[in-house]
């Protein structure tokens, strides 16, 4: 019988772990933290052993394989021995995909993960199909294909989710974007990070589909440099890409299958659909890129035109991305607590269009600002920074003509920045400096863990502050 260890006892490991024994493995589950109650009776209930609070090296060290949660760096000191050793470490994801010969819809990108694997999950479901949603949101895959298989997955990946993956193959890959993200855990080199998310291409095949974002010059050069095997459906603003992405006998670029023109989305990988951007239920030219690639996908698996006009027009979008909270004494305020990047703060802002109120901070992860330095100017008169080291962002926005200023009520000039070290003083930093009219918006570019569990404990914490305003 081998003998496989799980390293975490969350979502994807406690999947792991109840995959592994349905399918005969010697189970044992190790987390450095304390296991969540629920997870703790999952494992009773199977019969899988299970420490928490330490790692125990010799019930570690003589696993056969293990399956590491995505959350646990390459430099913990349980799984440098393994590396050193030759233990095989793969993800979740890997291991559940040996078990079912279900179709693999994966995204993976900087930005727009969430919000293009639900509209996509949204148009499955409005066709009928037996799907299922994992990965980075939903269920874990693992468990899924235990206990209720299903015949579509459709798969949100993080970069961390594709270091450990390396036979899997996906039936259908999204390229959404690739910017600056996560490059602590990438030794800050943004090669090492672009080379995780370019693995989504690994192992594809002719019959297998890659779509992606035309206009991202990262991916442009990354698909030039790969020449990926998969058959290329590139999306972008314009009906061909100005750039060639694969060389052909004529030196022509490949053809974008979805575009916007003349305020129309057009989307042509089968029978052409045509759909005014204004009818978009998600706003913002990062959503027209989202909403173009689930279409490209849902046109691959034949589902009909009006299914994906009916998601496109009617989906509500996800918590924590973009999403509307109240209007206070005319003020909007608006919560993007999972922007926990910079280009992710940058499509939200793109998207504002009003005088803008900017709540930034957090954890940073080697953040460049600049990237939205040129928006933040034109959109935003207040910087509201929420941290408990904000001292990069005071210096950075600071060189772009912001001010001091110890509430918005007291500051004059209209360029200045609030320092806060708390969700309360930041709300009513907030408060005292919007105007009738303007936009509040909570786009922190940073991780949330120096003051929240999650970006969703974040957000949840900011919506009911200002509820109770």
């Amino acid at each position: 019988m081998k003998r496989m260890v799980i390293l975490g006892a969350g979502e994807s490991g406690v999947g792991a772990a109840i995959l592994a024994k349905v399918k005969g493995y010697d189970v044992f589950v190790s987390d450095m933290g304390a296991i969540k109650p629920h997870y703790a009776v999952l494992l009773d209930q199977h019969g899988i052993s299970c420490e928490s609070g330490k790692h125990t090296a010799e019930l570690i060290l003589n696993a056969d394989e293990v399956v590491k949660s995505p959350g646990i760096p390459d430099s913990a000191p349980m799984v440098k021995a393994l590396i050193e050793q030759g233990t095989p470490i793969i993800s979740e994801i890997e291991f559940a995909a040996r078990y079912t010969n279900a179709k693999m819809i994966c995204i993976t990108g900087s930005n727009g993960k969430t919000t293009t694997t639900s509209l996509i999950y949204d148009m499955l479901r409005r066709a009928g199909l037996d799907v299922g949603l994992a990965g980075n949101i939903g269920n874990s895959l693992a468990l899924q294909v235990a206990q209720q298989d299903h015949a579509y997955y459709v798969i949100e990946l993080s970069s961390f989710q594709l270091d450990n993956m390396y036979d899997f193959r996906a039936d259908i890959a999204i390229l959404l974007n690739i910017t600056p993200d996560h490059l602590d855990r990438y030794n800050y080199e943004f090669q090492n990070y672009i080379d995780a998310k370019m693995r989504i291409t690994r192992n594809q095949r002719d019959e297998d589909a890659l779509i992606y974002w035309s206009g991202d010059p990262v991916l442009d050069r990354e698909i030039a440099k790969l020449r990926p095997t998969a058959t290329l459906y590139p999306f972008g603003d314009r009906p061909t890409p100005p750039i060639p992405h694969r060389e052909g006998e004529n030196n022509q670029p490949v053809a974008n299958v979805a575009y916007v023109e003349k305020g129309k989305m057009v989307v042509k990988a089968f029978e052409p659909i045509e759909l005014p951007v204004e009818l978009l239920s998600l706003k913002g030219k990062h959503n027209q890129y989202n909403s173009m690639a689930a279409a490209i996908t849902a046109q691959l698996l034949h589902i009909k035109n009006d299914v994906i006009r009916e998601s496109l027009t009617q989906f509500e979008g996800v918590e924590h991305r973009l999403q509307y909270v109240a209007t206070v004494r005319g003020v909007r305020w608006i919560n993007d607590s999972k922007a926990t990047n910079v280009n992710s703060c940058w499509y939200a802002l793109e998207a504002m269009t009003t005088p803008t109120v900017l709540i930034l901070g957090g954890k940073d992860k080697g953040n460049d600002y600049s990237e939205i330095d040129e928006l933040v100017k034109q959109k935003c008169h207040t910087l509201v920074f929420m941290g408990l080291h904000n001292e990069k962002l005071v210096e950075h926005f600071s060189a772009l003509g912001y001010r001091p200023a110890e509430s918005g009520a007291e500051c004059g000039g209209d360029k200045r920045y609030i320092d806060t070290h708390t969700l309360a003083d930041a709300v009513q930093a907030c408060y005292d400096a919007a105007h009738d009219g303007d936009t509040v918006l909570l786009s922190p570019c940073c991780a949330s863990f120096d003051l929240f569990k999650s970006y969703e404990d974040r957000g949840e914490q900011f919506m009911k502050a200002v509820r109770e305003i």
